[in-house]
């Protein structure tokens, strides 16, 4: 029962801020925060099983601390902020969640995602190449396909081992 309420847990909550960072542009630390601690509590307390504790613990540093480092690199190069800190506190909630494990695939997916979607939303929004658009609904499509992935590639109720 567990698996059924965590996947409608994780779903609509990538889909909610997916949808709230395509408006705003922005990813309330609410919602972002909520899914790390839902992940943390449901592999390390409840026993979830798409991870085990210490996986869910490293993806939620290494998910935040991997966008946190490369927005800090890039802001030494060109002095503005490449990527906003609520697409890494997402990042950290979909590694406690899925476990540091899942974090290169959900990266793959939302950088190759990312580069069509970014193309197309400049041209409809007629941008040139120096205009954001939000990051977090690709982070967050990445996220359902790994969770899709792990969910039908891994038995339900076992530490992942990827």
């Amino acid at each position: 029962m567990i698996e059924i309420i965590s996947i409608i847990v994780v779903v609509i909550s990538l889909a909610t801020l997916a949808w709230i960072d395509l408006k705003t542009f922005q990813l309330p630390d609410g919602l972002t925060i909520s899914l790390a601690v839902y992940g943390l509590i449901a592999n390390g307390l409840l026993g979830l099983g798409w991870t085990d504790t210490l996986s869910a613990l490293i993806g939620c540093v290494s998910g935040y601390l991997s966008l946190y480092l490369l927005n800090l690199a890039y802001f030494k190069i060109r002095k503005i902020n490449g990527i906003g800190m609520g697409d890494a506190k997402l990042l950290a909630g979909l590694g406690a969640c899925l476990g540091w494990q899942s974090l290169p695939y959900i990266l793959m997916i939302a950088s190759t995602t990312g580069l069509l979607g970014g193309y197309i939303w400049l041209k409809v929004h007629q941008q040139n190449s120096s205009h954001a658009f939000p990051f977090g609904p690709f982070i967050a499509l990445g996220g359902i396909i790994t969770l899709i992935w792990l969910i039908f590639n891994t038995p339900l109720n076992h530490p992942s081992t990827y």
